[in-house]
């Protein structure tokens, strides 16, 4: 997985994978069909040990604006929290490599989707009253403001930056509710 996330799909080569995994190629191969298949899994154990966390943090736990603010604070500390892999691997690296390959390309919006509808349902927890008709339409203008915070990472950007970025967003799309 940090193989991929820190050099890209491109760029991580299967001879560096197989060192990276402590596989020969013949194993990588048989078990995961090859680095597609392993670049998948890499991608599953993403969202499992790194979107998986950051997803709770919508609770709900406190307040909308709460658990918003808290889903972002997650959000920046994964894409600054590591060096070696600024960004995300779905935002940043699938993203990057979905255009030219349909598998990647439905996985990319799958994942996409998945947070969108996390986000979506913390409004719906929240908002149950129905006052607001594109609960859905902010869940994914929030998401989209997670992954550009995740790109200006992978371009250096700092964390206290990201922050303000984060802040801004979270106060916007509670002002969009009133």
């Amino acid at each position: 997985m940090r193989a991929f996330w820190a050099e890209g799909y491109d760029a991580a080569s299967i001879d560096r994978l197989c060192r990276a995994t402590g596989m020969p190629r013949a194993s990588l191969y048989q078990d995961f069909g090859g680095k597609e298949g392993l670049f998948l899994a890499a991608i599953a154990h993403y969202v499992d040990t790194r979107i998986g966390p950051l997803a709770d943090a919508l609770g709900p736990r406190g307040t909308l604006e709460a658990d918003l603010s808290a889903f972002f604070v997650e959000v920046v500390a994964l894409a600054t929290g590591d060096s070696q892999t600024p960004g995300c691997l779905i935002s940043c690296v699938l993203a990057e490599v979905a255009g030219a390959n349909d598998t990647f390309r439905l996985e990319l919006d799958r994942r996409f989707t998945a947070l969108e509808d996390r986000i979506a349902q913390r409004f719906e927890h929240a908002l149950a009253s129905g006052a607001v008709t594109d609960k859905r339409a902010l869940a994914g203008m929030l998401a989209a403001v997670a992954r550009g915070i995740m790109l200006r990472a992978r371009s250096g950007a700092r964390a206290q930056d990201l922050d303000k970025i984060a802040r801004v967003a979270v106060r916007a799309s509670l002002r969009d509710l009133t």
